[in-house]
């Protein structure tokens, strides 16, 4: 591989509830002028995931809670905000501030459990996560299969980082491809064995994917095209998450 081409799909509709992702991806993509084929990796962003399965919520609908009226008094936050984020949290991994570190129930570790107004289709509702997106990735690439191709799936949402400042996409949930390349018991042109090297093309891709897609582009999914990888239906995104018993920093 030498080179890959990343091309944003424009065109796709105000996503709903019930929407067939494969379907209007497809029709997108063709509208485009780049149609999908055999071997390319499709990098769909986690919110017209959310939407297409009514993760959404209404924040006049939420009662919360003393605690996060309490805390969001405090820290001039919205409390039904706050509410939704403790809801869809594990664990709070750090409170300072302002600001909430929560552990979702994916295992991913996060600002407000990935909690998001922005794009959400209307004022006063809130995005969730994906309750599977393994799952959410599965069945866009079985959708593709049915329409005759052999597409890798990647759903994508946007985190901030350890010891950096900025966001970055990175890859949620995957299908049909393993998220990580590992050139461990490799030897590199001087002789060198690798002993740690594993590199997470799925955050790569995503990260990547997002230079074409953007935050106010309205252009959700993205097609990268030259990624040779290795079809796998048993994949999921679970080699990505560090244990916690491994990590130096919880």
């Amino acid at each position: 591989m030498s080179s890959l081409h990343i091309t944003g799909i424009e065109g796709l509709p105000e996503i709903t509830p019930g929407a067939d992702l494969a379907a209007v991806i497809l029709a997108a993509a063709e509208g485009t002028g780049v149609p999908l084929a055999d071997g390319d990796v499709l990098v769909v962003t986690s919110k017209i995931v959310s939407k297409a399965e009514g993760r959404t919520v209404e924040l006049a609908e939420i009662e919360p809670s003393p605690f996060a009226r309490e805390w969001s008094a405090k820290w001039d936050k919205d409390p039904a905000i706050v509410e939704i984020v403790l809801r869809e949290a594990k664990r709070i991994v750090r409170q300072l501030g302002p600001i909430l570190i929560t552990e979702t129930y994916h295992g991913f570790v996060c600002a407000n459990s990935g909690v998001d107004q922005s794009s959400s289709g209307a004022h006063g509702r809130a995005v969730l996560l994906p309750v599977d997106p393994d799952a959410s990735a599965r069945r866009i690439r079985e959708g593709l299969r049915a329409a005759g191709l052999d597409v890798a799936v990647i759903i994508s949402d946007t985190f901030g980082r350890a010891w950096r400042e900025g966001q970055t996409d990175i890859a949620i949930g995957i299908a049909g491809m393993q998220p990580i390349l590992s050139y461990i018991g490799q030897v590199d042109p001087h002789g060198h064995e690798f002993l740690v090297q594993a590199l997470c093309t799925a955050d790569e891709l995503a990260a990547a994917a997002e230079l074409v897609k953007g935050n106010v582009s309205r252009v959700p999914v993205a097609l990268v095209r030259g990624h040779a990888w290795e079809p796998d239906d048993t994949a999921t995104i679970a080699p990505v998450l560090r244990d916690q018993s491994k990590d130096l920093f919880r």
